[in-house]
């Protein structure tokens, strides 16, 4: 017969329920301790910041090549002169060989992302640049110059024919937008960047009124003569006038005719002559003006509203303006009514952000309101009107407004950002749009993440870069004494000069 197993004397009966019990609870202590790590790690992990796939030119080692806005090599630095990257968006870069700076004589070529030759039935492809209202340089986005035969025409990023190779030159319009002036058999005319034709080709001189291209250009005749044509083709004045001043609004216009300087309508008719030396600006009716280098304020009518007193005035709106007086700014009304006391070594008013920049002798900037309030005090070091915020150094630390002067947080300012720049006991590190620490307070100076997703961080004098989860991609080595702006992509960082605007990894 099989035997059993046996229980010696005195030995305790085995509780398999108590023992199940004491394992169960066994593995919920383990889970619990598993994920609060797993928390705690996801805690020190930023979210992952989408960037805008992007290319920039990069300088390494006497050449030129191409990055992408991950920081990723497109193409390799073998190019004796800058890539020119007309359109960041678009895998068209123009580069140029064979210079010979003596004779001015360069062969301009395109290639694409994988460094194939584009456009090869032109001789040249070439950038159309301009500058901005910053004095920046800037390339236009939907137009290239190309050349054939020595004559030169406009095509498309997708190599389109807008304007066939028909010109002797073509080039845009300085500090205009969307004009591009075509010289022709002597002749000047005038395309937008789709090739339309605004002016024929029968002008001796092209110039633009304002900085915005919808009011219109100044033409000069073959008898030296000047009108002025608008965006829409339209003849607004005709050629008839010994000078066109560059001012404008309310439908009138500042004109010199036998002798005379006058304000004018689009019909030719003289509204206002010989109350002024010089007109300055045309707001709604009134017009500010000057008399024997001083400014005033007239209406449209005659009527003297601020007698020709100031040394300067500028509109601000309603019936409010930025005066200097004894070499101060201030502001007054057209009743002569002191707003804001003359206290300030410069004011400007920023008209598309509706605040004014008032600059006081101890160096410090005061920003007020559309009520003309002091709202901040510090020194700006950026106005960016594409995310819509003010970045004020007050009291040694960086701070954010919106354009209605109300003081931001970071998170507030830069929604797509994965990291924040925060400051603790004079050393700086950065946080989660929690306020989760993710890089420790050690470093002597940082900026905010750029577009790229990085972040220029300072120590000991140098600079280097982290990425978007707080990882060093760059140990601060950098000195970067000549740079205004700090910014970095991966192992490259932007360049002194930011007309330029490129990235390099050199150290000097």
């Amino acid at each position: 017969m099989a035997s059993r197993g046996r229980r010696y004397d005195g030995e305790p009966k085995l509780n398999i329920k108590k023992v199940i019990a004491v394992l169960i609870l066994l593995i919920v202590i383990i889970m619990c301790i598993v994920l609060i790590f797993k928390f705690a790690k996801q805690d020190k992990k930023a979210d992952s910041k989408v960037v805008t796939n992007s290319y920039i030119s990069v300088y390494s080692s006497g050449k030129w090549g191409v990055i992408n806005s991950k920081g990723e090599t497109i193409i390799d630095t073998k190019y004796d002169d800058m890539i020119i990257i007309p359109d960041p968006t678009k895998a068209v870069f123009i580069y140029q060989n064979n210079v010979d700076l003596e004779n001015g004589n360069y062969d301009s070529k395109a290639i694409d992302d994988k460094s194939n030759e584009l456009f090869t039935s032109y001789d040249k492809i070439e950038a159309l640049q301009n500058i901005d209202n910053n004095n920046l340089l800037t390339y236009d986005t939907n137009a290239l110059k190309v050349s054939k035969n020595g004559k030169y025409g406009l095509i498309n990023f997708n190599g389109k024919e807008l304007l066939t190779c028909e010109y002797d030159n073509i080039y845009p319009l300085k500090g205009v937008k969307n004009s591009i002036v075509t010289l022709k058999d002597g002749k000047y005319g005038l395309v937008d960047n789709s090739g339309n034709i605004i002016i024929d080709n029968t002008y001796s001189e092209i110039t633009p009124l304002t900085n915005k291209y919808e009011d219109g250009y100044v033409v000069k005749d073959e008898n030296g003569n000047y009108g002025l044509i608008n965006y829409n083709k339209k003849q607004v004045l005709e050629c008839k006038y010994s000078q066109i001043l560059n001012v404008c609004g309310n439908d009138l216009y500042v004109v010199r005719e036998s002798g005379s300087l006058k304000i004018i309508d689009s019909n030719g008719e003289t509204k206002l002559q010989d109350k002024f030396d010089t007109v300055e600006s045309i707001d709604g009716n009134n017009i500010i003006i000057t008399n024997n280098d001083k400014y005033g304020v007239i209406t449209t009518d005659g009527e003297i509203k601020l007698e020709s007193t100031y040394e300067d005035l500028s509109y601000i709106s309603d019936e409010n303006y930025i005066a200097k007086k004894d070499g101060k700014y201030g502001i007054i009304n057209l009743s002569n009514e002191t707003k804001v006391e003359f206290n300030y070594t410069n004011m400007i008013y920023m008209k598309d952000e509706n605040f004014i920049e008032a600059d006081r002798e101890d160096g410090l900037t005061d920003l007020l309101d559309s009520n003309f309030q002091v709202k901040v005090s510090g020194i700006v070091s950026e106005i960016n009107t594409t995310n819509g915020y003010v970045k004020v150094r007050v009291d040694n630390e960086n701070k954010y407004y919106n354009f209605r002067l109300e003081n931001k947080s970071s998170q507030d300012i830069f929604k797509t950002n994965t990291i924040f720049l925060s400051k603790k006991d004079g050393k700086y590190g950065f946080v989660d749009k929690n306020g989760v620490v993710i890089v420790d307070y050690i470093y002597d100076d940082a900026t905010e993440q750029n577009d790229y997703g990085y972040a220029a961080v300072k120590s000991n004098g140098k600079w280097g870069a982290i990425d978007q989860t707080g990882k060093v991609v760059v140990s601060p080595s950098y000195d970067l004494m000549q740079n205004t702006v700090i910014s970095f992509i991966g192992k490259w960082h932007l360049a002194p000069d930011l007309n330029a605007n490129y990235y390099t990894d050199e150290k000097e």
